[in-house]
């Protein structure tokens, strides 16, 4: 394809710079032919220089010359006479060296004797000279209005060393045509080879360019940028660029504004972590190499949904792109129905449970074993009673002391115990800090429960207690099982979005320690995990900090 060619009625960019790079080539060519020519003069001014100074160095110190000019000086020869004395001298000045021209000029400026008898009783052009002071003097002068290249040598008297006159030997430069013509050959070949290695390496940077720009115009690229700009602004979702190095290639006003970066510097060509980030949201930024889906983070009081991709062009990398969605609604809502959903998963096991009881009832009832009935229903009754009052003398809040009673229930229908510690604590807490604490215990709970399911003895410890502090009060949970545990390279995995370690994963799993984590960190609290040290197996034990505005005692009641 022709790198020249139109597209819609414009040049294409690679044909634009293929003119404007013939266009500097020529300058330049016109450049060194410029160059070439003043230093043919330089090298021209510096030999026939020396051959003007040593012809008029001949001259001047001829005998018959000097005793010419000292008759002169003394007034004993007249103008004429003189000049016709010294015009052999002069000529022989000529044809030794080939001179324009060979003057004796008298001390006031006057030619006394020249090649061109015309000149004799003329001023003479002398340009610059100082040779009345007494010495050589080699120069540029402009006789007729020719540049030429001239030596000036006095003639000094022999009898009191006084300057009697000086001579002039002049070669004009050779003109522009005749300097072409001399170099053309030269000249010629070297522009050529120039002009030809010129075009070969701008044609090859127009194909580059063409291959680079598909062959766009200027102002089709142009409109590709604002189109560019446009689209990016116009999402709603945020939209990040990284280059390789580090720095934001692109930010869309979407992306600011999760970011919390709307007030500060325009981020583009700034490094990321320059930006105040979070270096965990830095990470999920300027990774390479490794794509990341749906991953949670929080930024400020927002959480934040990353999904990451490399960006490459032609096969080379060139860095990542980043979609940001803000879902702190969605996982607010999130949360609720995960409590919801434990409420319902309790219901569903208590019902179960009575209708068990209720059919041992019947049967009794039918066998005639009333004593029996009433045996069962006491001891029922004392076991729901015991573990009511147990719970609720311990944990003042209604939602927390419920959510555990119900969650003893499950555990029971799995064949878990559920203890609850002895020693926890727990005030009436704010309705916003009791949904956030219900969801953290209720899914640390679920974890524990299904971990150690099935085993014998299978055992689930749950410690809550509020605790006030100088820079304020918390409530500190941990929950641990004797179930297998979690290996240590696990660990930071398990808090991933989507990440479980059943092999049987239905489209719900994987959210609840997200869960757990976010309302932490949205509260300035911390979850851990590490072994428990419980049965036969290691366990796992979830420790969690989560700062609450309730006023607490020293002993964790309010």
């Amino acid at each position: 394809m022709n790198p020249l060619r139109w597209r819609r009625g414009e040049l294409t960019l690679a044909a634009k710079v293929l003119l404007l790079q013939l266009v500097v080539i020529v300058v330049l060519l016109a450049a060194v032919g410029v160059l070439s020519i003043r230093q043919s003069n330089a090298d021209f001014a510096e030999e026939r220089g020396a051959q003007m100074r040593s012809v008029a160095e001949y001259v001047a110190a001829q005998p018959i010359v000097r005793a010419q000019l000292q008759q002169r000086h003394d007034g004993e020869a007249d103008p004429p006479q003189t000049a016709r004395d010294l015009a052999p001298y002069v000529d022989r000045g000529v044809s030794l060296s080939g001179a324009s021209d060979v003057m004796v000029v008298s001390t006031d400026g006057v030619v006394l004797a020249a090649t061109e008898p015309s000149r004799v009783g003329e001023p003479a052009a002398l340009g610059d000279s100082d040779a009345f002071e007494g010495r050589g003097w080699t120069g540029d002068v402009s006789p007729d209005g020719d540049r030429a290249v001239a030596h000036h040598a006095p003639v000094i008297s022999e009898r009191d060393g006084s300057l009697l006159a000086i001579v002039s030997a002049e070669i004009v430069y050779p003109s522009l045509g005749d300097q072409v013509a001399t170099a053309a050959p030269d000249l010629a070949l070297f522009l050529g080879l120039g002009a030809l290695l010129g075009l070969v390496g701008t044609w090859l940077v127009a194909r580059v360019v063409r291959r680079s720009t598909r062959g766009l115009g200027t102002t089709e690229l142009a409109h590709l940028a604002d189109h560019r700009e446009a689209l990016l602004h116009a999402i709603r979702e945020g939209v990040v660029g990284v280059g390789t190095d580090g720095r934001v290639t692109a930010m869309n006003d979407a992306a600011r504004a999760t970011l919390a970066l709307e007030a500060g510097p325009d981020p583009v060509g700034r490094r990321v972590d320059e930006l105040g980030l979070d270096p965990h949201v830095v990470a999920l930024l300027t990774g390479e190499g490794t794509e990341v889906r749906d991953a949670l983070a929080l930024v400020g009081s927002r959480v934040v949904v990353f999904n990451r991709g490399d960006a490459s062009s032609g096969g080379r990398g060139i860095g990542t792109v980043t979609t940001l969605r803000d879902r702190t609604e969605l996982v607010s809502l999130q949360s609720q129905l995960s409590s919801n959903l434990s409420i319902t998963d309790t219901l569903r096991a208590q019902t179960h449970e009575f209708d068990n009881r209720l059919h041992t009832i019947s049967g009794l009832i039918q066998l005639g074993e009333y004593d029996e009935v009433a045996g069962l229903v006491g001891r029922l009754t004392r076991h729901r009673a015991e573990v009511g009052e147990h719970v609720a003398k311990r944990l003042a809040d209604p939602a927390v002391a419920a959510l555990v009673v119900a969650k003893h229930a499950v555990a029971e229908e799995r064949g878990v115990a559920l203890e609850l510690d002895p020693g926890s604590r727990l005030p009436a807490l704010e309705p916003d800090e009791s949904a956030d604490l219900t969801t953290v215990l209720g899914n640390l709970v679920d974890n524990a429960v299904d971990a150690c399911a099935g085993r014998p003895d299978a055992l689930v410890e749950v410690w809550v207690h509020a605790e006030a502090a100088a820079d304020g009060a918390s409530v500190h949970v941990r929950v641990r099982d004797n179930g297998a545990g979690i290996p240590e390279e696990l660990r930071d995995a398990i808090f991933v979005r989507g990440f479980s370690t059943k092999e049987e994963v239905p489209g719900g799993r994987g959210l609840g320690l997200p869960l757990v984590r976010l309302i932490c960190a949205q509260r300035g609290g911390e979850v851990v995990v590490d072994d428990a040290g419980l049965g036969d197996g290691s366990g796992a034990e979830f420790r969690v900090v989560l700062p609450i505005g309730a006023a607490v005692g020293q002993d964790g009641r309010p």
